[in-house]
């Protein structure tokens, strides 16, 4: 199991490979379908964008209202594809990580492969246990789209699988091809 920490540098994403464990900390911002479409519409309209996108991780994520004593309520991924046809703009914007569930497109794959992006896998179904790993949660964008708003979330070893590292290998085709394989002791 590999830590890693955000901001991340080139060298840190570098040493990645699919299918890699990890534990990611540091800052990590929400955002789902409702905000890429916002996000791409402000880059074409040539406006300012609510939050800087360079060397940004995105979680793919609308989370529940926090229960008392808790940052955010559940938080499990959404699936991935339902924002790749945004990932060529945000990628070219600095964007360095992902975080969903499921397969990625081909275009969505280049496009992270030629600028350096990095697609993680959260596990789904384990929001409740997720949200565990969050230590603070605050909407900082698009507050009036309720669970899909974007939230600034601080996490603590929020535990991940790479799925896409930055040389293009893809975790879930090498193990339909069965050439993964990972021993444990």
């Amino acid at each position: 199991m590999k830590k890693i920490t955000v901001p991340f540098s080139d060298g840190d994403l570098r040493k990645l490979k699919a299918g890699d464990e990890v534990l990611l900390s540091g800052t990590v911002y929400t955002a789902r379908d409702a905000v890429h479409k916002r996000i791409a519409d402000m880059i074409e309209a040539g406006k300012e964008l609510p939050f800087d996108l360079n060397g940004l991780v995105i979680y793919y994520t609308g989370p529940t209202p926090a229960r008392p004593g808790r940052a955010l309520g559940s938080c499990g991924p959404t699936s991935a594809y339902r924002m790749d046809k945004y990932m060529p703009v945000l990628a070219a914007r600095g964007l360095k990580a992902t975080i969903g569930k499921g397969p990625r497109s081909d275009a969505a794959k280049t496009a992270m492969k030629n600028h350096g992006v990095v697609y993680f896998a959260a596990t789904g179904g384990a929001g409740a246990l997720l949200s565990k790993c969050v230590e603070k949660a605050e909407v900082i964008a698009f507050e009036e789209l309720g669970c899909e708003a974007v939230r600034k979330l601080r996490v603590k070893n929020f535990p991940l699988i790479v799925i896409n590292d930055l040389s293009g290998r893809d975790f879930y085709h090498l193990t339909k091809k069965g050439k993964y394989i990972k021993l444990k002791s």
